[in-house]
């Protein structure tokens, strides 16, 4: 779409997290000049670890900083699963084949590592501007263009606008005023803490499951096996609207006091913990309008039990990216891009649910889950894994 590739009139992206910046290098890479907006004072993500499938190493390949990312990943030998009321070993997938049979590893990163690396990738493009507190509350399609309306009264005119806002998305409560996100009623604790502080018969590269009644845990190296990321979840009532709460100790140890010593023990070690509500929404079959389309975790949010939040907004860039540049029109574009991606992000957010259940099977469930993953090999997330169309 010629129109579209002048420096004049450049597409506004709504958010400068993962799935911003995607999008942005996804559409510098075909020719598009955009303006990421970010609202806060500066580009950064908050968290700790995440887990990047095959399918995320081959949305960073086309995005061009695959090897940026490779250089600060930790490739582990395993994805392991352990009951964490016997200390048993349910199965351990080793993942030496990853590469040959997906064409691409898995792999373990600090979030703020793969966002550090999209966002020099897009700093290094000329075709992308990055500007922070910039905090968009609305904006109005006339057809012709959308005027994107800022907090302090200034107003940019886009031909196209994408709101890569995360969960509670201001562009998606206009757009497609559905309400607020589902509460699922599990909470996750996250932190990360120097290795040197777990004890050396827990510290192994894999990525390792505990899985208990109602509670998981998880645990895995980051940065060349110099930091370990500890991942708590359980069910909880308690709930906190948005991110980045601090966490009660005392409501963490309790709902993990049925789980074995080596659970317990690790969640011991740290004593400040980050806390996390977990929301996601019923899948939705479009999420745009017009001028005006969605990304990320404000079209689809998930559940983190398949680990493809990241993984699924890089795609969206991409395909995005693909229609922009294929089609006749802002409008015919916009309207073919959810239509490519919400059956695969649909079943994803689906699965996720299903797999937060498995997780936290109780009783004979559990003896069953146990019975049942000890056959688990590659082929069962092969729909997740394989190369995708226009990817």
């Amino acid at each position: 779409m010629q129109s579209l590739k002048n420096r004049d009139n450049p597409i506004i992206i709504a958010g400068g997290g993962i799935g911003g910046l995607a999008a942005a290098l996804g559409l510098a890479n075909r020719g598009f000049h955009c303006r990421v907006l970010e609202q806060a004072p500066e580009f950064k993500e908050v968290g700790a670890g995440i887990q990047l499938g095959p399918n995320s190493w081959r949305a960073l390949r086309a995005l061009g900083v695959e090897a940026a990312v490779k250089r600060l990943a930790v490739f582990p030998q395993a994805l392991v699963m352990m009951d964490a009321v016997t200390a048993e070993q349910a199965v351990s997938i080793p993942l030496g084949g990853f590469e040959q049979r997906f064409g691409a590893p898995y792999a373990l990163i600090h979030r703020a590592d793969l966002h550090s690396s999209l966002l020099e990738g897009c700093k290094q493009s000329p075709l992308i501007t990055l500007e922070t507190s910039k905090h968009v509350i609305d904006f109005e399609d006339d057809g012709r263009a959308v005027r994107v309306i800022m907090s302090d009264g200034v107003c940019h005119e886009t031909p196209a606008f994408i709101g890569a806002d995360g969960l509670w998305s201001t562009i998606r409560a206009k757009l497609i005023s559905d309400g607020k996100p589902r509460v699922s009623g599990h909470i996750t604790y996250r932190s990360v803490m120097p290795t040197s502080d777990v004890p050396e018969n827990l510290r192994r590269n894999d990525m390792v499951l505990w899985a208990g009644p109602k509670c998981h845990m998880v645990h895995y190296p980051l940065r060349s096996g110099e930091l370990y990321n500890l991942v708590a979840t359980f069910h909880s009532n308690r709930y906190e609207e948005g991110w980045n709460s601090y966490g009660d100790p005392a409501e963490l140890h309790e709902r993990f006091s049925g789980t074995c010593e080596t659970v317990r023990l690790m969640l011991g070690k740290i004593e400040a913990w980050r806390m996390w509500v977990l929301c996601d929404r019923e899948p939705i079959k479009m999420w745009s309008k017009g001028r005006v389309t969605l990304l990320g975790d404000a079209a689809h949010p998930m559940l983190q039990y398949l680990a493809q939040g990241a993984g699924m907004a890089m795609e969206d860039g991409l395909v995005l990216a693909k229609c922009l540049d294929e089609a006749d029109s802002v409008e015919e574009a916009f309207a073919a891009y959810p239509l490519k991606r919400y059956l695969r992000t649909g079943r994803v957010q689906l699965s996720a649910r299903l797999y937060g259940e498995f997780y936290h099977a109780d009783g004979v469930r559990r003896e069953l889950r146990n019975a049942f993953v000890k056959n688990a090999g590659y082929e069962g997330l092969a729909w997740l894994y394989e190369k995708q169309p226009d990817i």
